[in-house]
């Protein structure tokens, strides 16, 4: 009898990755020799070695001069430089320009960071002046009543020229680059590298785009940094010329930028938006400045024509803002239009001349910076505004929380905050420094209103308005009477007209929804 015979081939285990050195039997019948040329676990022949750019001889000295020590210049490291010189080098060799450009001459990158920052520094030029402002009455600091001194000297005013805009920034070649150029030898950088094989060089070609890329992003973000930090520092007082658009063509040229010398003797000239480089003969330098200061002062005295004397004051601020001039008298023009501005209830050029001078004071420049500043905090509390209320409290020093205006201006912040309308309306709307008054009137009622709900809720049945006159800080009972008319109270049947008693249960309602829409977002300009 014939042994069974298996249904399988006996195969022994591989132990390594070598190749079998005899054939493998699957069956008996059935021989398969391995092949000596396949190798299944062969890899690619390594590729050739990359060839690098040749760069020219000139942009290998740049690179040396760029690291020299003779060549560092304080407060800019390595880091930085390095990012500027590939900023350099790129767009040079994506502009095809390596051999075009002057690298002997052209500046190195610490010189180019340097220029740069020299650009964000705002009111780079001072010119001197011998104009002092007179002093500051103070004897009716603490009065409540709301007028100018006769002398017009303790009334400075402003209203803000046409913000600067940003100019686009031309394209003209910088001077370093040789002015002959060979039309023919374009194509990009790619173009000017050789490679072993076309397979080989289209990845040369593809990993030398992404190194591209990755350079100009790095170079993006540093003048994404520096745009940042010049808006942080310069925003509020913009060098740029006031006659920049940001729909000018860069093909038309860049207009000057430089502070312009003015050659006109006319005191009055009306304002009129710049659209174009402003002509020296017709801007009037400080000393003709000064004078048409001391004019518009005794105009106002004697006629108080606001449209006219906004319009004047303006034009004035753009002849100092085309010349560069930021000093003391400045400084007095500014506070000048700005306290005319209050007196008459003109927020939005109040506002740009409290802009303009936060930023003025904080170049060292001297004024009445405490006076400005705590009408800083009270304009704050009229506009709701808790950022800008935030900034100014970190402007304040220890020493200026010494000064008698910014601590009652602290003090009314305080109590709005807090709800305490007897301290708000009581006594610190009765007693308010310099003209700060002005700026208390524009919500005094929109708190009184706030306090005349609470005290609907918190007293019942009646009360008197006789008490509404001294929790509110009403001159008069009449006063009281009126404002609660004014506000629908007898309308409604909460007050009544015989005994003048307010129905507080009635009345609760009304409050309350007028306190609602009269704490409604107010803008800039202080207008709801």
């Amino acid at each position: 009898m014939m042994a069974a015979s298996t249904a399988y081939t006996a195969v022994s285990p591989r132990r390594t990755l070598s190749r079998p050195e005899q054939s493998v039997s699957f069956h008996s019948s059935l021989t398969i020799k391995p092949d000596p040329n396949l190798n299944m676990f062969q890899q690619s022949s390594p590729p050739p070695p990359k060839q690098k750019a040749e760069w020219p001889p000139a942009v290998r000295e740049y690179v040396q001069r760029c690291f020299a020590p003779e060549s560092q210049i304080p407060g800019i490291d390595s880091q930085m430089i390095e990012a500027k010189l590939k900023e350099v080098i790129t767009k040079a060799a994506e502009g095809n320009t390596l051999l075009d450009v002057d690298w002997a001459n052209l500046p190195l990158p610490q010189q180019l960071i340097q220029q740069e920052r020299s650009l964000t520094q705002s009111f780079d030029l001072q010119m001197p002046g011998d104009w002092e402002s007179p002093a500051e009455n103070t004897d009716n600091a603490f009065s409540k009543k709301r007028k100018l001194t006769p002398n017009f000297t303790d009334n400075h005013s402003k209203k803000k020229a046409t913000p600067p805009t940003k100019k686009e920034s031309s394209s003209s070649p910088p001077p370093w680059h040789k002015l002959k150029r060979d039309e023919d030898s374009g194509g990009n950088f790619g173009d000017r590298i050789s490679f072993a094989n076309t397979k080989q060089g289209s990845k040369q070609e593809k990993r030398l785009r992404k190194q591209q890329e990755a350079l100009g992003k790095g170079s993006s973000k540093f003048q994404a940094a520096a745009e940042k930090r010049k808006q942080r520092f310069g925003a509020q007082l913009d060098d740029s010329p006031p006659w920049s658009s940001p729909h000018h063509s860069s093909s038309e040229g860049t207009a000057p930028t430089g502070p312009v010398i003015g050659t006109s003797q006319k005191l009055e000239k009306n304002y009129f938006r710049l659209t174009s480089p402003p002509k020296p003969d017709e801007v009037r330098p400080q000393d003709v400045l000064e004078k048409t200061f001391a004019l518009l002062k005794k105009k106002w005295s004697a006629e108080t024509n606001y449209v006219y004397i906004c319009d004047q004051f303006k034009s004035m601020r753009q002849d100092l803002l085309v010349q560069h001039i930021k000093n003391k008298f400045t400084v007095s023009v500014y506070e000048l239009h700005a306290r005319i501005a209050l007196e008459k209830k003109d927020l939005g050029e109040y506002n740009q001349c409290q802009t303009q001078l936060r930023a003025l004071y904080a170049m060292g420049i001297e004024g009445d910076r405490v006076e400005f500043m705590a009408y800083r905090i009270l304009y704050f509390v009229h506009t709701c505004n808790r950022i800008g209320m935030n900034d100014v409290l970190a402007d304040i020093t220890p020493e200026d929380r010494l000064q008698p205006p910014i601590q009652h201006a602290l003090a009314v912040r305080s109590a709005q905050a807090s709800g305490n309308y007897h301290k708000l309306l009581a006594k610190l709307y009765q007693g308010v420094p310099n003209m700060g008054a002005y700026l208390m009137d524009l919500f005094v009622d929109r708190e009184r209103i706030a306090a005349l709900a609470v005290i609907c809720r918190s007293y019942k049945p009646t009360v008197s308005h006789e008490f509404i006159a001294e929790e509110l800080g009403f001159d008069s009972y009449t006063e009281a009477i009126e404002f609660l008319i004014k506000h629908g109270a007898a309308d409604n049947g909460a007050l009544d007209t015989n005994t003048y008693r307010l129905d507080t249960g009635k009345a609760a309602p009304l409050f309350v929804n007028l306190r609602a829409s009269a704490f409604r977002t107010v803008d800039i300009k202080g207008q709801i």
